[in-house]
């Protein structure tokens, strides 16, 4: 069991349970309304005080998703990819022909989309015809860079860097090992990967330089920008590690802050969208609230049944919606 400080504020009361149901696998804002996706088949909305409208989705396992603010993609182990809206009107927009799982999911810019299945990865711009490409390995990863139709793949031994409108091969960025999640810093000046061992590797996009990012107890499943791109926030360790990206070499030769110091592990962060603020979940349910300048923590949850595997902020930051692998979720209203 955790132990919090028994002075440290709390917002708890300010939670609106949410009757989930199953695990949470990923939760995003669609404007107000909060999309719980869950590890069986459907999509959970919720909106207004008591509106919660469940959208049976896929015929399976959700395994991915990703969202535009407009629409939430998923990928499912029935082969397929659905879009959803905020009214729980989904359509089909993708299936793999083999009928293998689609692993990950991707929204990019001008409502771009991609998906992976096995060793192909699938591009759909707004307007244009589908694109597709094969890497190496499974893909690990998808990431859109943020201006432009380039997107990352990782896989094992690096990453693909595929220009879907170009004749062209992917660029390939190096590194030994198996690459997972991989996202690119808001300027899009780096590309951080999460390793198969508790590490991260990044690269600098201009010149391919490496940066290793290492001493983490576990490997590192959620990790996330806050709000400007200065900080990298991630899990995988009994406190929230942030490594600094403010100047041109990111964290190269320096050392991460750590935070909220716990009995347990870090299992899910979020970032605030307008302020330097980390939501921390960890292994035994509970959720921290931490401000970088100073490290003030605020209680969001207390500990439940099971870890917390996804959370989101809404667009403004005045709700943090979470939900764990037990089935249990919330919505903390901090307007």
């Amino acid at each position: 069991m955790s132990d919090t400080p028994p002075n440290t504020p709390s917002v708890v009361e300010r939670t609106r349970p949410v009757n989930a149901g199953a695990p949470v696998v990923g939760i995003h804002f669609l404007d107000r309304t909060a999309a719980f996706v869950l590890g069986e088949e459907a999509v959970l909305l919720v909106s207004g005080k008591d509106e919660e409208k469940r959208c049976a989705i896929h015929g399976g396992g959700i395994l991915s998703s990703a969202s535009d603010g407009v629409w939430v993609i998923t990928g499912g182990d029935d082969g397929k990819v659905f879009v959803t809206g905020a009214k729980g009107d989904s359509k089909l927009v993708g299936s793999d022909a083999k009928h293998r799982w689609i692993d990950h999911v991707a929204t990019g810019p001008d409502g771009a989309i991609a998906w992976s299945a096995g060793k192909s990865a699938y591009m759909i711009a707004a307007k244009g015809d589908p694109k597709t490409v094969e890497v190496q390995s499974t893909v690990g990863g998808l990431a859109f860079a943020p201006k432009g139709v380039r997107l990352a793949i990782a896989h094992y031994n690096g990453v693909s860097m595929w220009f879907p409108n170009s004749q062209a091969a992917p660029e390939m960025l190096e590194w030994k090992g198996s690459h997972h999640h991989v996202q690119f810093s808001p300027n899009g000046q780096f590309m951080v990967t999460a390793m198969q061992e508790p590490a991260l590797h990044g690269w600098r996009v201009v010149d391919s330089k490496h940066m290793r990012m290492s001493g983490y107890s576990a490997r590192v499943r959620s990790f996330g920008w806050t709000a400007g791109g200065k900080w990298l926030a991630t899990s995988g360790s009994e406190q929230l590690v942030m490594w600094p990206f403010q100047g041109k070499d990111g964290p190269m030769g320096k050392q991460p802050r750590m935070f909220a110091a716990f009995a347990v592990r870090v299992t899910t962060v979020a970032c605030h969208p307008k302020q330097e603020v980390v939501a921390a979940g960890f292994a035994d349910g509970t959720i921290l609230l931490v401000r970088i300048e100073d490290g003030a923590e605020v209680l969001g949850k207390k500990p439940g049944e099971g870890a917390v595997s996804a959370m989101a902020w809404d667009e403004v930051g005045t709700q943090l919606a979470w939900g764990t692998e037990a089935g249990e979720a919330g919505v903390i209203d901090l307007a």
